[in-house]
């Protein structure tokens, strides 16, 4: 055989080989390219913590940062170069950073376009006011596991600081603000250390998870938790990492109160005064554990404290024959609706005081869509709820007043970040813009 049919020989299945990666890799592109255009053309372009910078020219496309994400669907190669298609999914995990060969990540806050605000904390998690303390999400850190390693470290230098300080007769040792990872973790190395602490909570155990929407998978890794020693999660279902907690407080005897808004910290001279809307706390020192989402985002209309009224959907099976109303206009408000009226014998109507839904994810609308045409949800675009009443809701809409029978109401509007709050009790916060 001449040598120029062995080379064919050789060369043509390479070439094959060459060709179907090219146009698998093209494929992936087009496809990651248009999850980013869509999550950039609803707005979703701003990560809301801790989150890879990718710089392209250092970036020659290996794609080991794409395989190192725990949650496989944030980061992906367009065009040979990594790019954060998933942004508002980023949870810090930061194997990318550690997994990229070429140096091509940086790990930060914000965005140029849209800051994020981070109160400066000390190697030792304490804000510029010395004796406050802050772990977990509201320092920029919202996996799971960092939160849990966080609440650790800072319950021992709290712990270092209390021993140093003098005795102050009513005052607890420390008060702990938040029963999220952090929160918990803080509360057994209280225990641990036989501090006298007080835990509050607003809501429920849990913190952030504690909101998640029925069956909603959490990521996280192992991590090292006071009194119970390693715990090893992987990818769990909110329910079941919520029954893990509460196991965690029957054997530890860790106490809670939760249903306790802590509405403001005041310096006194022998410590802290917790204002919260169950009475004054006083403390020797605090941590914060509270998350960044802050408290929900009220309509403030009349019959909104009605028990009928929700902030969040927990689980849609509840709300099986009911005529529920969704107030909002973003993904939380859409994926509610959507799983209510995926329920039998189910009346949703959607209200949303703009003509479109800007910013929500294209699945979402077009799913929304599909129900409304199917006449399986209503929609009142350009309305607001007016009054809320025991079986029934008045909305304002173009035509005037429109009144809607009605058992539930579960509002999405967003919530307030806690920013006010930290400033009100004299923490500084400085605002990111893409910087670690």
């Amino acid at each position: 055989m001449p040598t120029w049919q062995l080379e064919l020989v050789y060369l043509v299945p390479l070439f094959l080989i060459w060709l179907v990666w090219s146009l698998y890799k093209r494929k992936r592109s087009a496809k990651a390219r248009a999850i980013l255009e869509d999550n950039l053309q609803a707005g979703l372009a701003h990560p809301p913590s801790l989150h890879p910078l990718i710089n392209p020219d250092l970036c020659l496309g290996c794609g080991a940062c794409v395989i190192a994400c725990p949650e496989k669907k944030i980061l992906a190669l367009i065009d040979g170069k990594a790019a954060l298609v998933e942004p508002t999914s980023c949870v810090g995990h930061g194997a990318c950073q550690a997994a990229c060969p070429f140096d091509a990540i940086d790990l930060v806050f914000g965005t140029e376009e849209r800051g994020v605000d981070i109160p400066p904390l000390s190697p030792e998690f304490e804000t510029n006011v010395p004796g406050i303390f802050i772990a977990g999400e509201l320092g920029g850190m919202g996996l799971v596991k960092n939160a849990i390693e966080q609440g650790r470290q800072a319950i021992g230098f709290a712990a270092q600081k209390i021993a140093s300080l003098p005795n102050a007769p009513g005052h607890h040792d420390i008060a702990i603000v938040g029963s999220g990872p952090a929160g918990i973790s803080a509360g057994l190395g209280a225990i641990e250390r036989k501090l006298d602490y007080v835990l509050l909570d607003q809501s429920d155990l849990g913190g952030t998870v504690a909101q998640f929407p029925r069956g909603k998978m959490v990521m996280t890794s192992p991590a090292e938790l006071p009194i119970i020693g390693t715990v090893k999660f992987g990818e769990v279902q909110k329910e079941e990492l919520i029954s893990f907690w509460q196991g965690v407080v029957e054997k530890t005897g860790l106490q809670i109160r939760t249903g306790v808004n802590v509405e403001a910290v005041r310096k006194t001279a022998t410590g802290f005064r917790l204002e919260t809307s169950k009475g004054d706390i006083e403390a020797k020192t605090v941590l914060l554990a509270i998350g960044r989402r802050g408290t929900p985002r009220t309509l403030d209309v009349p019959g909104e404290k009605l028990p009928k009224v929700v902030y969040r959907l927990i689980d849609p099976e509840q709300y099986v024959g009911a005529k529920v109303l969704v107030v909002g206009g973003g993904d939380s408000a859409l994926e509610a609706a959507i799983q209510i009226a995926e329920q039998s014998d189910t009346k949703v109507t959607l209200s949303y005081r703009s003509d479109a839904f800007a910013r929500a994810r294209k699945k979402n609308r077009n799913r929304f869509i599909e129900l409304v045409e199917k006449g399986v949800i209503e929609q009142r675009l350009k309305s607001q709820v007016a009054e809320i009443r025991e079986d029934e809701v008045d909305l304002t809409t173009e035509d005037g007043i429109e009144t809607l029978a009605n058992d539930y109401v579960i509002i999405c509007v967003g919530g307030i970040l806690p920013t006010g709050f930290l400033k009100e009790s004299g923490i500084e916060v400085e605002t990111k813009y893409g910087t670690a």
